[in-house]
């Protein structure tokens, strides 16, 4: 989606319209999932609600671009998702031990099964394996795509700082085992 389209339906979101606020959903709830999915693993879901119930309950107040709704829709993902994180260790939920699909006459929901096994949600998973710093880092600028300073804004870190963790991290992820595994083997010509 274009910025000049964003911009309009931020406008309009702004004023209280609820289609422009959908907009704004369709546009950013992919790679706040994704980012979050990093950080905060299976709450994602519940996490983003909560993200969007704050930018929805707060939207009247804010000024700025589409870049900088960006900078504050995951600024609010970010603080949703470090205030899941303390809920979790504060009150551990029990593992549940059957699952559904367990139950006798149930079968896998084969639609479920695709996306847990998908591309994306591989990376996903290889990204949350670094540090949290890096994940953060990485997940920011790569997968959602804000550039260092909305990443720092995000973050509450320096510009350096994020591209240190950025760096640091796509490093790691190039020495993954799973990473290096998955590479394509290079064309070697007969006889070489």
């Amino acid at each position: 989606m274009q910025d000049e389209e964003l911009a309009r339906a931020l406008a309009a979101a702004v004023r209280g319209d609820a289609a422009a606020f959908a907009v704004l959903w369709r546009a950013h709830q992919p790679p706040m999932l994704r980012y979050l999915r990093v950080i905060v693993g299976d709450s994602a879901e519940d996490v983003a609600s909560e993200t969007w119930l704050q930018a929805a309950r707060d939207l009247r107040g804010f000024t700025g671009s589409p870049a900088g709704f960006r900078v504050w829709l995951f600024t609010i993902a970010r603080n949703r998702a470090i205030d899941e994180r303390r809920r979790a260790r504060r009150r551990p939920e029990e593992p549940r031990e059957i699952h559904e699909r367990d139950l006798p006459g149930t079968r896998p929901d084969v639609a479920e099964e695709v996306v847990q096994r998908s591309e994306t949600d591989w990376a996903l998973g290889v990204i949350a394996s670094l540090p949290k710093d890096q994940a953060e880092a990485v997940t920011l600028r790569v997968v959602v795509g804000l550039d260092v300073a909305q990443t720092a804004d995000v973050l509450g870190k320096r510009p350096g700082a994020v591209r240190v963790a950025a760096m640091r991290g796509l490093r790691r992820l190039a020495q993954h085992a799973e990473v290096r595994a998955r590479r394509p083997e290079p064309d070697h010509p007969e006889g070489v």
